[in-house]
């Protein structure tokens, strides 16, 4: 007797989550967007964060700031580190994930990883060495002794450009987080797949649940609302329209935030540019401490 042959399983398309506060809540608007092939068959489907899920991860990224900011800066740069190593350990998952709406090639997503890595380890090696760079003893006209260090601003909202999308989205994340802020990263564009599964290499890590927050969707729609919102203390931008730089620019006008348009056009393979420690300066304040001296 012939047996019958059994029917393929079907097809799930999955649909990513947010991460907030270390845990992975869909977005409470229920909202989600499909992610296309370039042939047009949707791949999977992507939380879509409303205004609210901004204020859930701003809340969390406030609560564990301080936490992260006293945490030693060698010990900041241990935790980038292995940020690097688990990319590196997710190596082949990163580079299918990058071709997976057939945009890339396996070649250049292979070169974007390799970019990735470096980049991690550059912060990383930073991390103890930017308040020597920022910071140290000034000379002045008097009995004192004048010592300046950089300080954590606070909650800082990373947006990340739509092109390289793992480069990117480092690119604007890892200053922020070597100087002891907390970080909201926000991530659209046509392949949000890196974005949508860096939370889950982040939960495993080594960093305190809510100092990366990852939020997907139509990033245009959040500007206005993370623009004025008082409890984020900068914004760090890449690949945005001059309409949306332009509002994030009014927006903060108004609470006095600080704002970073990086050049839409620039190059994100340019490492003399982009592992700068300068690149942090506007996400710290300068706090000088004088002292009497009798010399």
């Amino acid at each position: 007797m012939r047996r019958k042959a059994t029917p393929a399983p079907p097809s799930i398309i999955k649909t990513y989550k947010l991460f907030i506060g270390g845990a992975f809540p869909r977005s409470e608007s229920g909202r989600s967007l499909p992610v296309k092939h370039v042939s047009g068959r949707v791949l999977a489907h992507v939380s879509h964060a409303s205004r609210k899920d901004l204020r859930d991860a701003v809340e969390s990224a406030l609560a564990v700031q301080r936490k992260w900011a006293s945490a030693t800066a060698y010990n900041r740069g241990q935790v980038l580190y292995r940020l690097a190593e688990m990319i590196q350990a997710r190596e082949a998952e990163c580079i299918s994930l990058l071709c997976a709406t057939g945009e890339v090639s396996r070649a250049d997503a292979r070169k974007e990883v390799a970019l990735s890595i470096d980049r991690c380890v550059a912060w990383a090696g930073w991390a103890d060495k930017i308040e020597t760079v920022l910071g140290g003893k000034q000379p002045v006209a008097g009995p004192y002794v004048v010592y300046s260090t950089p300080e954590a601003i606070g909650v800082v909202v990373a947006i990340a450009p739509e092109k390289s999308p793992l480069l990117g989205l480092l690119t604007v994340m890892l200053p922020a987080l070597a100087v002891g802020n907390a970080v909201v990263l926000c991530a659209g564009g046509r392949n949000p797949f890196i974005a949508a599964t860096i939370g889950e290499a982040l939960a495993t890590s080594d960093f305190p649940a809510g100092v990366v927050n990852v939020l997907t969707g139509r990033v245009g729609e959040l500007i206005p609302v993370l623009a004025s919102h008082r409890d984020i203390h900068a914004c760090i931008a890449a690949g945005v329209s001059a309409a949306d730089a332009r509002a994030l620019e009014l927006g903060a006008a108004e609470n006095m935030k600080r704002v970073t348009i990086l050049d839409r056009n620039m190059d994100l393979a340019d490492n003399a540019a982009l592992h700068s420690p300068f690149l942090a300066e506007r996400l710290v304040e300068i706090k000088t401490v004088w002292h009497p001296s009798a010399i």
